[in-house]
């Protein structure tokens, strides 16, 4: 490879490289968070696009007649940018899984864009320029506006093969669940805490239950509704500061800035002699400018949790 060519390979790699490093610096400075925040569209949407469009950009004109090449190469910074910022742990892995659709998606764009101003023929400094200090301009607006806190709900079910008391005795207190046991597929993936066990201290309305995760996590409960054998309401709280900084990334935290869970609620109802259905659903909420999206993981993530339980309590209550 001649030197003229790596030059111009570092070029379309390199700079796109930096920017994005140099915002991520920016926007996760705790001093400047009440204007520059990694939590907003600015980052997640406007800075890959912009990778996208410098890609493209800084191209030769050449390859940028090619619709491919526009599409799939601004991957290529997107994907170191992911690994230096994984391999100096200046991101953890749940975090970089979660965003890279978002990345992948607006760096294309942002290499339609770039394509667009690199074949017009003529100096587009000044668009160039513009298009990478509009996240210092958009994002203090973005910050002013504020975020959106929305309610939700995660519902699952199961249908049990086994007489209500056994069942009902499973539910409200769980016994040790081995790493065997535990299927939480997304969970695992993400590397979040699973569940060990559920401890109550007596069962009726006021009772305080513990359901408890590994790394430290643990969700205090309070008893709001309790019918014996039919329905168990309670309230949901995770005390930030009881969970140790290792346990999870600052901005997936349980209970923190931007994710909380409120409540949950068993119900069994009866289907026939022999089979009963378990309902499991639970109340969180989200506080971001991008709710359309957290919500879709947040949603699934609890959909994980309740059903990997929902699957141990039916074993037990089934088999044991």
């Amino acid at each position: 490879m001649d030197t003229q060519k790596l030059k111009s390979i570092l070029k379309v790699v390199a700079i796109p490289t930096a920017y994005a490093l140099l915002l991520r610096f920016v926007f996760g400075e705790s001093t400047w968070s009440g204007v520059f925040n990694m939590m907003s569209k600015t980052f997640l949407f406007l800075l890959p696009t912009i990778v996208g469009a410098l890609t493209v950009y800084f191209s030769k004109e050449e390859k940028v007649k090619d619709m491919k090449y526009r599409l799939y190469t601004p991957w290529i910074p997107v994907f170191v940018f992911f690994f230096i910022t994984f391999f100096f742990a200046i991101e953890g892995w749940p975090c970089l899984l979660m965003i890279l659709p978002i990345f992948l998606i607006a760096s294309s764009i942002g290499g339609l864009i770039g394509g667009y101003f690199k074949l017009k023929n003529r100096d587009n400094n000044l668009y160039v320029s513009i298009l990478v200090l509009l996240p210092l301009f958009s994002s203090p607006i973005e910050s002013y506006i504020g975020a959106n806190t929305t309610p939700y709900k995660a519902y699952t079910y199961i249908d049990i093969n086994a007489p209500a008391d056994k069942i009902w005795s499973n539910v409200t207190r769980v016994r040790e669940i081995s790493k065997e046991q535990d299927k939480g597929w997304l969970t695992n993936l993400l590397n979040f805490p699973r569940p060990v066990k559920a401890e109550l201290n007596y069962e009726g309305v006021g009772a305080s239950r513990a359901a408890i995760f590994t790394n430290g996590l643990v969700f205090h409960e309070t008893v709001t509704e309790y019918i014996d054998k039919k329905k168990m309401s309670f309230t949901i709280k995770a005390l930030p500061h009881e969970i140790p900084l290792t346990t999870m990334d600052e901005h997936l935290v349980i209970g923190g800035k931007y994710f909380d869970v409120l409540s949950g609620t068993y119900e069994l109802e009866k289907l026939n002699e022999q089979t009963y259905r378990l309902h499991l659903y639970s109340n969180f909420k989200l506080t971001t400018t991008f709710n359309f999206y957290a919500s879709w993981w947040a949603n699934n993530i609890m959909k994980d949790i309740q059903n990997n339980i929902l699957q141990i309590e039916k074993q037990r209550a089934e088999n044991e």
